[in-house]
C-alpha cells in the first residue's frame, strides 16, 4: 500500500466517518444495556456513556475542521 493510500484512509473525512460508526455502536451498546431486565453493570456503562462523549466531542471538532470557511 502506498503512502498516499494511506493518507487517504486516515484523512480527517475517513476518520469522521469511523468515529460517527463508533459513537452510533455505542448508542446501541447503551440503548441495549437499559432495555434489559438484566441487573445492569453501573462501571461498564458508565465507561460507555464517557467513551461516547468523548467521541462527541471528536467528532465536532473534525465537523468544524471540515466546514468550509465563510469568505470574509
Amino acid at each position: 500500500m502506498s503512502s498516499e493510500t494511506e493518507v487517504n484512509l486516515r484523512s480527517p473525512a475517513r476518520q469522521l466517518i469511523e468515529l460517527q460508526m463508533e459513537h452510533a455502536d455505542l448508542d446501541a451498546l447503551i440503548d441495549q444495556a437499559m432495555e434489559r431486565d438484566e441487573p445492569i453493570d453501573e462501571l461498564r456503562l458508565r465507561r460507555f456513556k464517557k467513551r461516547r462523549l468523548a467521541l462527541r466531542d471528536q467528532i465536532v471538532r473534525l465537523q468544524v475542521m471540515l466546514e468550509p470557511k465563510e469568505p470574509a
